[in-house]
């Protein structure tokens, strides 16, 4: 058994023997002892057995420390409410000037439901204290009647004096569901993180839900890429990426990316759907020498293509063809590559045989694929089997239209194909 096994049991033991010991039997115990086990019953989180052990220490000694102990777990356990109130108030009486009473009166009194007693509490203790603790504590029971503008007042005065976070957090979230001030709980929460070190997400979290019922892209965008900063979260930068999009602002996605040197998947994505093949068929290669998928040859040989000036030029097609074999080679078979060199090879009359093997590979993955029917349909154009084509094409059309120019070239050219072959024989 492990030394920390051991301890643990040990500690176990003595905390259920002292758990089984009756109230009654406490006089017999030093004060001591006493204090060891109402610590410990604390530590525990039992709380009201702590409670009882401490009310006893009270009544046997009369020292205060013991009477705050004792309220406090009647406080966490939430027991004994209004016994505690009616000790603390003798106490008070005889020792009216102590403003720990009152730091305790005020929270017993509120979970008692006794508002005006714990307002009456809070004006006593303001009187006597500015400290931040106080303030924010003495803003309760205004909470608690819904006097929020009275309840910020004093949370601000806490604030001006702690600079706490936690009690920031309070005053936006006052704002935000009660006083109608969600534009200068974001101002407050926005000066606070450019001014300080924020010590939790919390305050970041907090914005973001403030900016997304503003409708307010531009702050969620820049609250994320402040959590980015500190934390290389990936999901974080996912959510610049999509905030962007969302704002239609594809360009301003790139830029941030490039200047954060990061997320270069997504950056490749953003290239191609810009049209951007430059940019993007260097990060294609370099994804292939990391990673050597051969997926990435196939994008290689796609943007040599669509990078082209002239989608002609010989040299550039057989640069393409032998790309994409090797990728075919290596293991590529992905229907929507498989589609594009078919339809390649066919369109350009590089081997239009070939071609159609290729594109039956990829309709074999997803038969009602309408651009896949498209390119085979072209193949047969290409080899005059214009029926066939026809026929392939008149399923296209059910379905996508003429929406998409090639779509519509296509079923002109098989068109006249059809009718001229038919009437020649």
């Amino acid at each position: 058994m492990s030394r920390y096994r051991i301890i643990f049991a040990t500690v176990a033991v003595f905390f259920l023997c002292i758990s089984s010991m009756q109230a009654k039997t406490l006089p017999m115990i030093s004060e001591d002892e006493l204090i060891v086990r109402g610590l410990l019953y604390a530590q525990y989180k039992a709380y009201e057995p702590s409670r009882e052990v401490f009310a006893k220490l009270y009544d046997m000694t009369g020292e205060k420390e013991y009477l705050f102990r004792e309220v406090t777990a009647s406080l966490l356990g939430r027991t004994h409410i209004p016994e505690s109130i009616v000790r603390l108030k003798a106490f008070d009486k005889k020792h009216p000037d102590i403003l720990a009473v009152k730091r305790l009166l005020i929270p017993l009194y509120l979970t008692n439901q006794q508002i005006k007693e714990a307002q009456k509490e809070a004006s006593y203790l303001l009187e006597r204290s500015n400290k931040a603790a106080d303030l924010d504590l003495a803003a309760n029971p205004y909470l608690y009647a819904g006097e929020f503008k009275k309840a910020l007042q004093l949370l601000q005065r806490a604030y001006e004096e702690s600079n706490s976070e936690d009690i920031l957090l309070r005053m936006a979230a006052i704002m935000d569901e009660y006083t109608h001030e969600r534009r200068r709980a974001i101002q407050l929460l926005e000066t606070h993180r450019r001014m300080n070190v924020v010590n939790s997400d919390m305050l970041y979290f907090k914005l973001l839900s403030l900016y997304v019922k503003e409708n307010d892209v531009d702050g969620v965008i820049s609250v994320y890429q402040a959590l980015y900063a500190h934390d290389k979260n990936p999901e974080y930068l996912d959510r610049i990426v999509k905030a962007y999009a969302f704002k239609g602002d594809i360009k301003g996605a790139i830029k941030y990316l490039e200047a954060q040197k990061a997320g270069e998947k997504i950056l490749y994505q953003l290239y191609k759907s810009q049209k951007m093949f430059d940019k993007a068929l260097p990060l294609a290669q370099q994804f292939y020498e990391k990673e050597k998928d051969p997926k990435w040859l196939a994008e290689v040989a796609i943007l040599t293509y669509e990078k082209a000036k002239d989608k002609n030029d010989a040299a550039m097609i057989a640069k393409v063809v032998k790309t994409f074999d090797k990728a075919i080679s290596l293991g590529v078979d992905d229907s929507i590559y498989l589609n594009y060199y078919g339809y390649t090879l066919i369109d350009k009359d590089i081997d239009v045989k070939k071609g159609m093997r290729i594109l039956k590979d990829a309709l074999k993955q997803q038969p009602d694929n309408t651009y896949y029917l498209d390119s085979l349909a072209w193949g047969y154009y290409k080899q005059k089997k214009c029926d066939k084509a026809y026929d392939l094409m008149e399923k296209v059309i059910a379905q996508e239209g003429f929406k998409e120019p090639e779509i519509t070239a296509h079923w002109d050219a098989i068109k006249k194909c059809k009718k001229h072959y038919s009437t020649k024989h």
